[in-house]
């Protein structure tokens, strides 16, 4: 079954917008594990504009599930994983001022750093994902780096999903399929949500997690937390 594991950046930015500690982001990802998802998600950027460096040291003894933290693999990003030891570090190529991440790796452009980066990881007993386009070049440059798996950057699937799903999704089944064929775990994030995220997993079903944060987040005003996360792992069935 593809695990469900939630990003609870959003819910840092709201407890910074105002300061003090409401919402507690520690409390959330301890509920959001008690309710179902069967990893937390963290995305720490260098502004610390959500997630603070801080928080991701405090969370490490709480998650009980899965921790999967998400970065460029700069210096103090790279100190601050190869101390928590996550279960999964994803490399994600954002820039300092990037509002979300926008692109995926371009593995050709970057392999030396990149295998550099994944021998570290791996050398710390910690799994390893590049997040990454439907390019078949970067999947096959990804293989050769050594990568455990790899994260397809979905939001070219949800922008095009309300008007054609079924030519939404073939780019990302064959990229999906080529991984497969080349030994890569698969995982999928960014802009998936209740509308597309069933859709996807009934045509790629080998997908190992979704990392899911604003929608799932935004669901939950409405549905409450406990309801939203089994409304996702109703999805990935």
């Amino acid at each position: 079954m593809t695990k469900l594991s939630v990003n609870i950046n959003k819910v840092a930015t709201l407890r910074n917008a105002r300061g003090g500690n409401v919402p507690d982001v520690l409390k959330v990802a301890v509920d959001c594990e008690e309710y179902g998802a069967e990893g937390i998600t963290v995305h720490p950027r260098p502004d610390e504009r959500h997630i603070r460096y801080n928080d991701v040291l405090q969370l490490r003894p709480l998650i009980r599930t899965e921790f999967n933290i998400e970065g460029n693999p700069e210096k103090k990003f790279m100190d601050l994983v190869l101390k928590v030891k996550p279960n999964q570090v994803t490399l994600v190529p954002d820039a300092h001022d990037a509002v979300t991440s926008n692109a995926g790796w371009d593995t050709g452009r970057h392999f030396s750093f990149l295998t550099e980066i994944i021998d570290e990881l791996r050398n710390n007993g910690i799994r390893s994902s590049i997040f990454i386009g439907t390019d078949p070049r970067d999947i096959e440059n990804a293989a050769k780096i050594g990568t455990d798996r790899i994260e397809l950057y979905t939001e070219p699937y949800a922008s095009q999903y309300p008007y054609d799903r079924e030519t939404a999704v073939k780019p990302f089944l064959a990229a999906a399929q080529l991984a497969k064929r080349l030994g890569l775990g698969v995982n999928a994030g960014h802009d998936l949500s209740l509308n597309n995220l069933g859709f996807f997993h009934e045509t790629i079903p080998w997908i190992e997690e979704v990392s899911i944060g604003h929608a799932l987040v935004a669901d939950a005003l409405y549905l409450g937390l406990k309801k939203t996360i089994q409304a996702y792992k109703n999805c990935l069935k």
